[in-house]
């Protein structure tokens, strides 16, 4: 017998040696409050098909949960991926990216053509889908030698599966089985699919969007919500990777190796330099005819928002606007009048930390050509400082603002609409793992959050990871709903920077301890970084966004 302990009832129970956490929940479901999906032990995500073969500590996950939402998800994918493969010979399905509250699939022929589907295979789709839950299938893991699973993936026609692991030289691999049917994820899937009962499919431009369950009530599938900028910035970053030929992280391995790497970071560079100089051109157009002379820059945590403010103002000069910046920061209220949370701390995030009227009454006065005193806002005394901070708007002046709340309309409520352009900024990551795995966005800006707050608020891994879930929150309920109301929309991601930040990130996740129960995420974040041939940061340049985040910028922060 073998002792584990187990988080969620508190005690320690002996199991048999080799008994599965399947095995281990079945024994416990009269003392655990929901069906799990998966299982945390020692601090990593597991399959419930995992077998226990020495003293363990277990913590089974709920499906609602931020791990589970995502072991869901995964699950889905694959029963999709199965679904298909009887409606279609040899599907080519590519799954992209999160979009309008699901998930952006796309098929084509063999051609790479892509294949519009029609609404009755989208009904056929999802019948096959339900009748496969019914079922209740396992999704089965294996591993098996590397070359074997290649010659698999081969056969079944999953090429981007076939090159990453052919780039990744492991001796080993692992995969899933469903039905007779291979493929990877990279970490854990629910034990079957009469697990994965809530989904929904519905037509999106030349594809479909996956749905998985709402995430306010898990028994109905969540609803699709506009966004049709998002949805632009993707699609001309997916064309983009398409045409350099690197649209995965095989393909971008098999450029490192043979040394291209230099100059997919010139092309990606001179992409950035492209975007923001048509929108230069568009407010400066919009300038010249008298409207958007307050520019508003917004978007979430470690979108690179302070080196596109800055990247910007040097074209808004080439269009012969002088750029003057001011920072929303200055007028956040004084400390004890800040708004505080659900836990009782301050809000910082909140809209409502901000001296709106005060704000309003500055820009309004600087439109109509006065001149105004800027407030200095200090961090340490936790109140506004006045001094002498002048600042008047001359015909040819461009106002620049960086913050989160730049979207919202009660941020500038009292100006005109035609004097305020308003760009989002966000790192919409267009590069996929394979064709089945894409990159979350908000992997890419948390791994370039560890990495800056490590090199400039001297912040562990640990205290960043802690913190993440919070400042996710925050951006749900300040930023995302107003990403539509954006006039131009800036991707800041760099199809090539996790191969850069690998040697930066690594080193600082796996100073994560076993022990705490934050190395799930970091364990997590490192066999991402993991799948990456890496780039040396030395071919970046100090004009990069990444520098922001690196360090060796030629910007002043």
């Amino acid at each position: 017998m073998i002792r584990i302990f187990c988080v969620n009832t508190g005690r320690s129970l002996d199991v048999e040696g080799g008994a599965s956490l399947a095995d281990v929940a079945h024994q416990l479901r009269e003392e655990l409050p929901f069906s799990p999906i998966c299982a945390h032990v020692n601090n990593k995500t597991e399959h419930l098909s995992f077998r226990i073969y020495a003293p363990k500590r277990v913590e089974f996950i709920d499906a609602r949960s931020s791990v589970g939402s995502r072991v869901y998800v995964r699950s889905l994918c694959m029963l999709l991926y199965r679904a298909l493969c009887d409606i279609l010979p040899h599907p080519a399905l590519r799954i992209e990216h999160s979009i309008s509250g699901g998930y952006l699939c796309r098929l084509s022929d063999n051609d790479g053509n892509t294949l519009t589907p029609s609404p009755e295979m989208l009904a056929a789709l999802k019948e096959r889908m339900r009748i496969l839950v019914g079922r209740d299938l396992p999704f089965e893991f294996k591993e098996a030698p590397a070359d074997e699973v290649i010659d698999i993936f081969r056969r079944q026609g999953l090429d981007s599966k076939v090159q990453l692991l052919e780039t990744m030289n492991d001796l080993y691999a692992t995969f899933y089985t469903l039905d007779g049917i291979a493929d990877s994820y990279y970490s854990a899937l629910a034990p079957s699919t009469g697990h994965i009962k809530v989904f929904d499919i519905v037509p999106y431009h030349d594809g479909f969007l996956l749905l998985g369950p709402d995430p306010v009530d898990n028994d109905v599938p969540r609803q699709p919500v506009t966004q049709e900028k998002m949805y632009e910035a993707f699609r001309s970053y997916l064309r983009f990777n398409r045409t350099i030929k690197v649209s995965d992280v095989g393909e971008m391995n098999r450029a490192v190796q043979a040394r291209k790497a230099p100059e997919l970071i010139n092309v990606a560079e001179a992409m950035h330099e492209k975007y923001l100089a048509a929108i230069a051109d568009r407010i400066a157009d919009r300038n010249s005819e008298g409207g958007a002379r307050v520019v508003l820059l917004a978007g979430p945590s470690s979108s690179g928002k302070t080196t596109t403010t800055k990247r910007l103002a040097i074209q808004l000069m080439t269009n012969l606007k002088t750029p003057k910046m001011i920072s929303l920061d200055d007028y956040f209220v004084d400390r004890a009048t800040t708004p505080r949370d659900e836990h009782g701390d301050y809000d910082y995030e909140s809209l409502y930390a901000l001296d709106l009227d005060r704000l309003n009454s500055d820009l309004r006065h600087l439109l109509e050509g006065r001149e105004v005193n800027l407030p200095t806002y200090s961090f340490e005394l936790g109140t506004r400082i006045e001094r002498p901070r002048p600042l008047r708007l001359d015909p040819d002046d461009v106002l620049l603002i960086e913050g989160i709340h730049g979207l919202n309309p009660e941020l500038t409520r009292a100006l005109p609409a035609d004097d305020v352009f308003k760009v989002y900024v966000s790192a919409l990551t267009s590069l996929s793992i394979d064709d089945h795995n894409w990159i979350s966005t908000t992997d890419n800006r948390l791994l370039r959050r560890i990495v800056r707050d490590h090199k400039y608020r001297h912040t562990s891994a640990i205290e960043t990871i802690r913190r993440w879930p919070s400042v996710r929150r925050g951006e749900e309920k300040w930023i995302f709903p107003f990403q539509e109301n954006a006039d131009a929309t800036f991707n800041s991601s760099l199809i090539f920077e996790l191969a850069v930040m690998k040697a930066y990130a690594e080193p600082l996740l796996r100073q994560v301890p076993h022990n705490n129960p934050l190395y799930a995420e970091a364990y997590r974040l490192l066999k991402l970084l993991g799948y990456f041939e890496p780039i040396p940061a030395e071919q970046v340049p100090s004009t990069s966004l990444l520098r922001e985040f690196l360090g060796g910028s030629s910007f002043h922060y």
